[in-house]
Formats: structure tokens, sequence, C-alpha cells
């Protein structure tokens, strides 16, 4: 590491400290004593996605956080939430370490992810991974999630009872009891 005052190669690490993106390090230098700080970024090498349609494209943290953020619209999710998704995804592409990924798995990373996450979100983005056809195809994909729920999940009619519920128009004008 060059000194920024001297120039010199040599220098010593006096403290380290992990931050959110990479590493902080003081740094002395053995020629003239200057004391310096550094920052070293965690780097994911550079990964190629293999589109279906047979194209590669470069990764793109940023094209993964819209897919997801949009199969979580107006749900109650957390932007960091998403961010620790991306995070979580990109930690296992660095285990795999092939360089080369398919936008399938790719997409099956994000969804087994989404579904820990938030089931409405994960159906929204299995809709797009599967290519859902039909009705037909989000029923069965709900059916599946409920079978492995241990408890059953709100039906239909119980929100939209829940949504449309009102005070009946006579509880509405009644003069408040005093």
């Amino acid at each position: 590491m060059k000194c920024p005052n001297c120039e010199t190669n040599e220098s010593k690490v006096t403290d380290s400290r992990e931050t959110e993106s990479g590493i902080r390090r003081r740094r002395e230098c053995l020629g003239c004593g200057h004391r310096f700080s550094t920052q070293e970024l965690v780097r994911i090498p550079t990964l190629v996605v293999d589109k279906r349609d047979g194209r590669r494209q470069d990764y793109s943290r940023d094209k993964l956080l819209a897919g997801v953020a949009a199969a979580c619209a107006r749900r109650p999710i957390a932007q960091r939430e998403l961010d620790r998704l991306a995070d979580d995804v990109e930690a296992e592409l660095q285990r795999i370490g092939s360089g080369v990924v398919k936008s399938l798995d790719l997409g099956r990373m994000a969804l087994e992810r989404l579904r820990l996450l938030d089931e409405v979100a994960y159906v929204r983005f299995a809709s797009v991974y599967h290519d859902f056809q039909s009705a037909a195809d989000f029923e069965e994909q709900a059916r599946a999630i409920r079978m492995e729920q241990p408890e059953p999940m709100m039906g239909l009619a119980a929100v939209t009872a829940r949504r449309t519920r009102r005070a009946s128009p006579t509880r509405r004008n009644r003069p408040a009891s005093g």
C-alpha cells in the first residue's frame, strides 16, 4: 500500500474494523510515520447470467432488486429486507463460484427467499418465474403453499368481508349516548 504522503510502499496495519461494505484499515507508513486509512471492498467476481432465450447478460443487483420489489409492491416489507435478500442471493452465487449462472437458477434463489419473507410476494414472483398462463396456475401454487403451512391461510371470502365490513346506516346515524 502506497503512503499518500511519501509514496513509500511499506506500511503496517494498526487497526482493522468491519464496515457494511468491507473492511476499514488504519495504517502507518514505515518510511515517514504518516497515518492513513484504507477501505477494502468486497467485490463479487464478474457474473454472467444465461438468459432463457440464449443471450448472456452481466449480473445486475439492481435488476434483481427491481424484480423482487415489484413482487413486494404494497406489501409490508422494508427495503432493508429486500437488500438482505439480494445479499443472500449474491452470497450463494459467490459460493457457487462458476462466474456463469442461469437465469432460472437466479430466479429460484430469489423465490426460495421470498417464500420465507412473504407468501403474496412469492406467488407474484412465481407467476413471472413460472410463466403462469391462467388462474388455475395461481390456484395450484396457492394449494402447494397451503399444504406446507401448519395452519390454514385466511380465505379470500374472509379477506373480502373484512375489507367491506362497515358500520350499518342505523349505527352511523345514532346520536352518541351520554
